[in-house]
């Protein structure tokens, strides 16, 4: 939440790689929600045990499987954000 508000951040990106650190992007952006923030920046999330269920339970904007995928989703997702 802080690096958000530092850096006017528009994305903000979460890998886990075990399911007891998945539970913590959930946290985030309930974080970002108290803050104020949500509605100002978009969250992807990945990694190995996330799953594209998972990122919609939780409340992502986006999930990918890779970093390439990633990528290619971040740029879709910053244009959504400057489309309003």
């Amino acid at each position: 939440v802080n690096a958000v508000k530092e850096n006017n951040a528009q994305l903000v990106g979460m890998s886990a790689l075990l399911t007891t650190t998945m539970t913590y992007t959930r946290e985030v952006i309930k974080a970002l929600e108290a803050a104020d923030l949500r509605k100002k920046v978009k969250v992807i999330v990945g990694g190995a045990p996330i799953t594209e269920d998972w990122a919609n339970q939780i409340g992502a904007d986006g999930f990918a499987v890779d970093a390439a995928t990633g990528a290619d989703r971040c740029k879709e997702l910053l244009a959504e954000l400057a489309a309003g």
